[in-house]
């Protein structure tokens, strides 16, 4: 197996076929990840979520990571992580980058489910307090594994 490095428009090219993700973060030198739904477009990756343990610690540390994966094989595939930063998008301060994250997630089939399946277990819809953020990439990396077959 052969593994190339990425440049930084091969990873953002797989950052904007991606649907789904794994977000990290971390508070008081703990880890924590977890999958997410995503949109990206430019600097941004833009993310529908619920409140819950993954929120109140990037409100916390804000230092984030988003790693995504493209598998067609165990020897073809490639990996990126985005580095950024966590951006809470509140309703009346963000209503035109709400929208915008909106209609970006839209594009994607079921959008909202990741982040309300869980909630519903324990709460009704009605009870269920969704918001929007948006990661702002400081920078990107990724990996290539391919095969050296012929």
């Amino acid at each position: 197996m052969r593994i190339d490095e990425l440049n930084d428009s091969e990873c953002r090219a797989i950052l904007a076929r991606a649907g789904m993700a794994h977000l990290g973060c971390s508070l008081n030198d703990q880890p924590y990840i977890v999958p997410i739904g995503i949109a990206y477009e430019a600097d941004y990756i833009y993310v529908f979520s619920t409140l819950g343990q993954k929120i109140n610690w990037m409100r916390s540390n804000p230092k984030v990571c988003v790693q995504v994966d493209e598998t067609r094989s165990q020897s073809d595939w490639a990996s990126v992580i985005a580095n950024g930063e966590f951006q809470e998008l509140p309703e009346r301060q963000f209503e035109d980058e709400r929208n915008h994250a909106r209609k970006l997630l839209q594009q994607r089939h079921y959008w909202w489910l990741n982040a309300v399946a869980e909630r519903r277990i324990r709460l009704r819809d009605e009870e269920i307090k969704s918001l929007f953020f948006r990661i702002r990439i400081s920078s990107v990396t990724g990996l290539r594994g391919t095969s050296e077959e012929k």
